[in-house]
């Protein structure tokens, strides 16, 4: 099992560290190759996805990755900017279902920003969209506006594009995670306003055909995004594009008490994928040890789910992290009174600890 370890910027590098502790202790064997990505990349070779480092991950059966970006690299040309590594990731790979799962555990129901009642017990799948839509559509650019009342002005402007296809790929992903779980799956849009999701709601409509087993519920955007906060036990299995997705995962990551405990998965027709967290790179708290390296931990056993087929050691690390959470361990972001405050790498320790013990 080859891995290409790409830690990026920030604290991308710390919780890496911590992931890469975890998958050590397991009695598997990986082979584990590290490269640059992101600002350290674009720092050493002038680019944040050098050739080596892209190769590498074309050559890999999966990457963990950590988080990429900063802030001294933002008056660079767009194309050169840290974040447009995991961007052509993506695209290179055909990573075109994005996995982000919101589970609120027990032991943090306290730790969400919402009533306990509401979060309880939840547990729902978001599944995005990567490769199509606004970000990568065609054209794009900036340009003097040819018409309309400000015409003569400067404007820029974005494509919104959708394939029959890759609608498609993207719903029969969802409709089988669905089989999977409670047969229900709500498909996000703004088919009331943008061609483009009419068009996908038709689409995931007549995909739907093809699994009568489950349940197909179409909502727009803005009233998904209320039903989050609302009632997010309702749902289950989300699927979306590109956009809507990136929002509405991160605001799902908040349900569960942070987004440090959001972990996730873009994968390809060949189950090839790419593992890392939600949240960001965090420069602002970059080398303080108090970043939470669980979402990181919890992305490695979603790797080694879905890419490497070890089910086994993928239950038995979200076991340590429940444990370590029922334990009353803590970084700084879920941390409330009556727990044990920790630093990312007594988290990761910690976690460690617990794998040991279950033999």
């Amino acid at each position: 099992m080859k891995i290409a370890v790409l830690p990026g910027d920030g604290i991308g590098v710390e919780i890496v560290a911590e992931a890469l502790k975890v998958l050590h202790c397991l009695d598997l064997r990986m082979e584990l190759e590290e490269a640059l990505v992101g600002g350290v990349a674009y720092a050493a070779h002038g680019h944040p996805l050098p050739e080596a480092t892209l190769a590498l991950a074309k050559s890999a059966d999966a990457v963990l990755f950590g988080a990429v970006g900063d802030w001294k690299y933002d008056k660079l040309e767009r194309h050169l900017r840290p974040e447009q590594a995991i961007l052509g990731l993506r695209k290179n790979l055909g990573l075109f279902a994005n996995f982000r799962p919101a589970i609120c555990y027990e032991e943090l129901t306290h730790a969400s920003t919402l009533k306990p009642e509401i979060v309880a017990g939840l547990d729902l799948l978001i599944i995005r969209e990567l490769t199509g839509d606004i970000y990568f559509g065609q054209p794009r650019g900036r340009r003097i506006s040819p018409d309309g009342a400000f015409a003569g002005a400067p404007e820029a402007f974005d494509t919104m594009r959708y394939s029959r296809p890759e609608i498609e790929r993207i719903a029969h992903v969802a409709f089988q995670a669905a089989r999977k779980r409670s047969r229900k799956v709500l498909s996000v849009d703004k088919a009331n306003v943008l061609e483009t999701f009419q068009f996908w709601r038709d689409v995931v409509t007549e995909v739907h055909a093809q699994y009568p087993d489950v349940e197909l519920e179409h909502m727009y955007v803005d009233n998904a995004a209320m039903q989050l906060v609302k009632a997010p036990k309702r749902l289950d299995v989300i699927v979306t594009g590109n956009m809507f997705g990136d929002i509405l995962s991160d605001e799902a990551a908040m349900l569960t008490g942070s987004i440090g405990m959001l972990p996730s998965a873009s994968l390809n027709d060949k189950n090839q994928g790419l593992y890392e967290p939600s949240h960001g790179s965090a420069p602002d708290i970059a080398g303080q040890g108090i970043a939470n390296p669980l979402a990181t931990i919890l992305s490695a056993a979603m790797m080694l789910r879905f890419s490497l087929n070890q089910e086994a050691a993928a239950q038995r690390i979200e076991a340590a992290v429940k444990s370590v959470l029922k334990q009353g361990l803590r970084t700084a972001d879920i941390h409330s009174a009556g727990t044990t405050r920790v630093s990312t790498k007594e988290m990761g320790d910690a976690v460690v600890a617990h794998l040991k013990a279950q033999g």
